[in-house]
């Protein structure tokens, strides 16, 4: 028996992977979080299997399913939306597990800040502008922040930052980044990425705060900030350029 961690990716039902999507097919008893995993692929599980909702369940109740799945030697497929290994809070259940004896995988997913690039359809790396992606969130109910990892401090870097689980603490996103990028920074806040329902909110560090509020968007969007979402002509990669050679492309002689 085997508890499967699965990413199900952002939202939309056919950005799951191949695996993730066969393994929920097979595993008689289905562990989803309700609110962010689309129907569609849950649609996927085997006829007469197990399909549990985690949303209302404690740590404690979601290990005891396993547990008991674990009894009947029935696999798990459990569910989780974008990458299990972001936000996921999968790191406890497979403590728990360890403690039981009771074997898991992990199939990674298209995580939500991928999607909401391709919404947007923008490199988040680009040359001589930013060449690093900071994944970071604000504390509010959730745990605090470990030292060093403020969002001030984040943003000293200048790189591009991808802020989950932060759209209703736009107050101190915008007070901690304004010092650092500038009013003018361009922020696109995506909601939903990927599903049907998804929208964009383009706008600065000055005015973002206002077109969120406006839009009524308080949960469920990823919050991007950096140079690369409107860098007009950025330079160009050297991977392509004619000058650059490499083992796949050896240099030229001159003609």
């Amino acid at each position: 028996m085997t508890v499967y961690f699965i990413g199900a990716g952002p939202g939309a039902a056919d950005l799951i992977t191949l695996r993730g999507h066969d393994l929920i097919a097979r595993c008689p008893v289905c562990l989803y979080a309700g609110s962010l995993v689309p129907s569609q692929v849950i649609a996927a599980a085997p006829e007469g299997a197990r399909v549990i909702d985690t949303a209302p369940l404690t740590l404690d109740e979601i290990v005891a399913e396993m547990k008991s799945a674990d009894a009947a030697g029935k696999d798990v497929a459990r569910v989780h939306s974008g990458d299990p290994s972001l936000y996921g809070a999968i790191g406890e259940q497979m403590r728990r597990l360890d403690a039981l004896g009771i074997a898991y995988e992990i199939t990674p997913g298209v995580p939500a800040f991928a999607a909401a690039a391709a919404a947007l359809g923008v490199e988040l790396t680009l040359p001589e502008i930013s060449q690093s992606l900071i994944l970071t969130r604000t504390a509010m109910k959730s745990s605090p922040m470990p030292e060093g990892e403020s969002l001030a401090r984040l943003g000293a870097s200048g790189a591009t930052l991808a802020i989950h689980l932060s759209v209703r603490n736009l107050k101190r996103v915008t007070a901690d980044l304004i010092p650092r990028y500038g009013e003018d920074c361009p922020v696109c806040v995506v909601y939903r990425a990927s599903w049907p329902d998804q929208r964009i909110i383009r706008g600065r560090l000055g005015d973002i705060r206002a077109k969120v509020r406006q839009a009524k968007i308080t949960r469920t969007a990823i919050v991007l900030v950096g140079r690369v979402l409107d860098a007009g002509d950025a330079a160009e990669s050297r991977l392509y350029a004619p000058t650059h050679a490499h083992l796949l492309r050896p240099r030229r002689k001159p003609s």
